[in-house]
């Protein structure tokens, strides 16, 4: 057995994660659904499609989808009420998900779930989160906005050329396959002198198809099996490259589905695996640019390109892949986990993030970047980039421009030509899951409100485009496209877009992450499973990019100011811990999230400095984004108040005390996000020294007797201190605790041990898992690890004997599982039901059918044999401690007249082969 005790430690003192004693957490607890297998005991079930499967490495939690999942870039994740349970491997087959019970972290799992990127996939079609009546049934799209001084989606005057190139794939720390190292390069014809270079990295989809064939041929293998050839997702932006080569931009778009094919097993999900591949191609551009001789023909064939100017384009786990690359770029990581050590010859000036993961929910604060939010995005369809805005706030400088770009209409997949059907080498679909019996108002093709493939992606290539003549060639005519000014770029017309922003010429404001009192309104978490603490309960039809979750089940540091009022006039008073000042500021910036398909919403803005005077500056005014409850439609609008008020009224912008919000439509609701003094201009953006953070993971033996104590590794590398927050989960009951720490290089503020106590009984590993997030002065690279302790006990042979092995029908079929010595977990043997052999078998009409509906999750149609039932098998694990447990199968009595009818068991090992003899349960006609 593990036991493993956790604590945190400072020079001072250790404080134990829960209460006032440390805690004793058993290397895995039992499986839950699994205690028994006896008629009536179903108060303990998995839910329907769930079962504990033997596998080769173990016993492990498996949830079969009713059709093919088709590999996407949100992760598939099992949840319990308490939080994350664990990230499961996909089968081949597309539908079966398994979670090993070594990295299961909960002890209840009656009620487990399956969510990606904010969607439920376990969800029965028709259900919702909650009632839907906000959803109209022809949606309104958000008016027009006048058009931009500039249009940066129209074509430059340059002709392009197009070629490819591959190069010896690499070897990636972490992954056991080499890595390709093939790019797509679109540059401008006749262009002179050194040229910006754009790179685009696609996201995580599937790697292989065969041609001619199915979408039932499409894998995530790497490399492709014989017969099977790559997916060029990296061919997917051409349209993209062109516009920028026509502008002046040297552009290459690199292929990553040897990442994409093994980050299963990564604890980032490839993001630091990403960030290598697109350095390593920086750098061999880097050659190029000093020796163009030796670049391949399709780079001889460009300009030579300007590595002191470089944008990163990434699309999903691409968009978290190149915003590493720009930290990495910043502050180097650990050479160990690297895969381009060395210093960086290059300069990236801004990111463009296409519906991006961001798992770590630690952006780069002081590059900056370009987020596009599309509102039918049907993989990660909670819209969790939003974090690349609200999560750079307070963490440097804030003078690098973070915008959000919200794109009705767009769904996931067709930024990408190559993963769109009709333009893809390979079978490809529409990730917005649309079903005829329930089709989206907002969202199914065909909705008013829905973009096509075309529209999409020249919406799309504009905003890359504006991203490009902003950030690179720094034209801050552009940045009213991009920054919540109200303007449109009119070649991404019809797409309807918003935007909002931080950074820039945004000064000090008011900001509910830090410390302030409100009244007349209360302040929320952005995570909490406290309905009353939450922003935004999960009741709720749709979803909110801001309140998007993370791994603990509460968060703490992300907060907004909710409003709720049924009457006009009453005020919220929002009073920061300090006076802000507004000084020299053109007008007040807020971000304000109204429920979707609302209208009319108002409120009246005012300010009170330190002396007590007070004056309004303005009235807001917002319309709900066109919403359902599959969309994540509560998103911030900005508005702006000018300050001009505050300077008649002699009101002292230098120290504002307190900010007031006034209801003037009837009823309503809003959340503000912050508040702040906004100026034009973008400023130059120069990258703060901050003290890196990297979170390890340490793997050890359990040994057989003694305690043993093991320290969690964190790295502080850079320059300066700052502060993070730590978490640290529990593994026996998942529980997370959390402590905010100064650190500095060589010096991690805190430190995290693992007590472990061994033995000479068999259990599963024991995973825990400490998290980091920056807080101010900090960048986090590596944001999860801990200390896995591993088993090196024999597992016991299992055996199964007949208790009552030949009955009468109405009686029990009942069997003992042994194991040959006790272990300190759950422990038993998946029985799979087999044919009888040409004999006639006991049927699905044969057993009690609440019972049946508990082992299987549902009725079957009809009367058919077990055996045939799909993946039916029993489970009756012997408790912890214990030798023997008893596996019962209830059959009933009718009145039908026949012969005796036999069920066979048949014992499975770890990899679930056949084990032993099987077991033959006879029911004998009692009529």
């Amino acid at each position: 057995m593990i036991r493993a005790r956790i604590t945190w430690a400072t020079a001072l003192a250790a404080v134990t994660l829960i209460g006032a004693s440390p805690i004793v957490a058993q290397a895995r607890p039992q499986p839950p659904g699994a205690a028994s297998a006896a008629a009536g005991d179903g108060a303990n079930a998995l839910p329907p499609g769930w079962r504990i499967a033997a596998t080769g490495e173990g016993d492990a939690l498996e949830w079969r989808a009713p059709r093919r999942i088709p590999p996407g870039d949100a992760r598939v994740e099992f949840h319990t009420g308490d939080g994350l349970v664990g990230v499961p491997e996909p089968d081949e087959d597309g539908r079966t998900f398994r979670l090993s019970l070594e990295r299961a972290r909960l002890t209840d799992l009656t009620g487990v779930q399956v969510w990606a990127g904010g969607r439920r996939l376990d969800r029965a079609p028709g259900a919702s989160n909650g009632p839907d009546a906000s959803a109209p049934r022809a949606p309104e799209l958000p008016p027009r906005l006048p058009a931009g001084a500039v249009d940066p989606g129209k074509p430059g005057p340059f002709a392009t050329v197009t070629g490819e190139y591959a190069l010896d794939s690499v070897r990636l720390p972490g992954f056991p396959a080499p890595v390709e190292m093939r790019g797509v390069v679109v540059a401008p014809k006749g262009a002179t002198g050194k040229r910006p270079l754009a790179l685009f990295l696609h996201g995580r989809h599937a790697t292989c198809y065969v041609p001619g064939g199915t979408e039932e041929d499409v894998t995530i293998d790497w490399p492709c099996a014989a017969g099977a050839q790559p997916i060029p997702s990296h061919r997917g932006y051409l349209k993209d490259q062109k516009l920028l080569a026509s502008q002046g931009y040297v552009t290459v778009s690199i292929s990553a589905n040897g990442i994409n094919g093994q980050d299963a097993e990564a604890e980032d999900a490839g993001a630091q695996a990403r960030s290598s591949l697109v350095r390593k191609h920086l750098a061999r551009w880097a050659d190029w640019s000093a020796r163009p001789s030796s670049a391949p023909e399709a780079v001889r064939k460009a300009p030579r390109a300007d590595l002191s100017r470089v944008l990163l384009v990434g699309h999903s786990r691409g968009g978290e892949g190149v915003d590493r690359a720009a930290l990495d770029s910043l502050y180097p990581p650990p050479a160990a986990q690297d895969g381009q050590p060395g210093r960086a010859r290059w300069t990236i000036r801004g990111t463009v993030l296409i519906g991006p993961t961001i798992f770590g929910q630690n952006p780069v604060p002081d590059v900056p970047s370009l987020t596009i939010l599309p509102g039918c995005d049907g993989d990660v369809s909670d819209l969790q980039g939003q974090v690349y805005v609200d999560g750079t706030r307070g963490v440097s400088r804030g003078k690098a421009l973070h915008s959000a770009v919200y794109m009705t209409g767009a769904n996931h997949n067709f930024f990408n030509s190559e993963w769109t059907p009709g333009e893809a080498e390979a079978p490809a679909n529409d990730d917005f899951w649309d079903e005829p019996e329930d089709r989206d108002p907002v969202c199914s093709p065909g909705s008013a409100t829905r973009l096509t493939a075309q529209q999409q992606h020249r919406a799309g290539a504009t905003y890359i485009a504006a991203a490009a003549r902003l950030f690179v060639a720094g034209d801050d005519r552009v940045r009213e496209l991009v920054d919540g000014t109200g303007r449109r770029a009119p070649s991404a017309d019809p797409a309807r877009v918003l935007t909002h922003a931080v950074g820039a010429g945004r000064g000090a404001g008011f900001l509910p992450d830090g410390p302030m009192k409100v009244t007349g309104g209360r302040l929320c978490a952005a995570v909490d499973p406290n309905p009353r603490a939450a922003c935004l309960s999960e009741e709720v039809a749709g979803g909110s990019p801001h309140f998007a979750r993370w791994w603990p089940e509460r968060e703490q540091g992300r907060r907004a100011v909710a409003l709720k009022w049924s009457a006009a006039g009453a005020p919220v008073r929002i009073r920061p811990a300090k006076a802000v000042s507004l000084k020299g500021a053109k007008s007040l910036a807020l971000r304000v999230v109204v429920p979707p398909n609302s209208s009319g919403t108002r409120l009246d803005v005012s300010v009170t400095d330190a002396a007590g005077k007070r004056v309004t500056l303005g009235t807001v005014r917002a319309d709900g984004l066109p919403g359902s409850e599959r969309t994540s439609s509560y998103w911030a609008q900005e508005r702006r108040v000018p300050l001009t008020a505050a300077g008649r009224a002699g009101v002292d912008l230098s120290r504002i005390a307190t900010l007031e919000l006034t209801p003037r439509s009837r009823a309503g609701q809003a959340w503000l996000m912050d508040a702040h003094a906004w100026r034009p201009g973008t400023p130059a953006v120069r990258a703060a020294a901050l003290p890196r953070v990297d979170i390890g993971r340490l793997t050890v033996e359990e040994g057989d007797s003694g305690v043993r104590t093991y320290e969690v590794p964190v790295r502080v590398s850079g320059q300066g201190s700052g502060s993070v927050r730590m978490y640290v989960t529990d593994p026996a009951t998942g529980a997370t605790t959390h402590r905010l720490v100064t650190v500095r290089p060589g010096d991690a503020g805190t430190k995290v041990t693992v007590k472990v106590e061994g033995n000479e009984r068999y259990a599963w590993d024991v995973s825990n898992f400490v998290l980091a997030k920056a807080v101010r002065g900090t960048v986090v690279g590596s944001y999860a690890g801990g200390v896995t302790v591993q088993n090196d006990d024999p597992r016991p042979e299992v055996a199964v004997t007949p208790v009552a092995g030949e009955v009468t029908e109405g009686q029990p079929l009942r069997w003992r599982v042994s194991l040959s010595a006790p272990a300190d977990v759950d422990l038993g043997s998946p029985l799979l039901v087999v044919p009888a052999g040409g004999r006639p078998e006991l049927s699905t009409r044969d057993v009690d059918q609440d019972w049946l509906k508990d082992m299987y999750g549902e009725l079957p149609d009809g009367e058919v044999p077990l055996s045939e039932l799909e993946y039916f098998s029993l489970w009756a694990p012997v408790p912890a401690g214990e030798l023997s447990a008893e596996l019962a199968v209830p059959t009933v009595r009718d009145q039908v007249a026949e012969p005796a009818e036999h069920v066979v068991l048949q014992p499975t090992d770890l990899e679930g082969e056949p084990h032993g003899p099987v077991v033959t349960g006879t029911v004998r006609d009692a009529s």
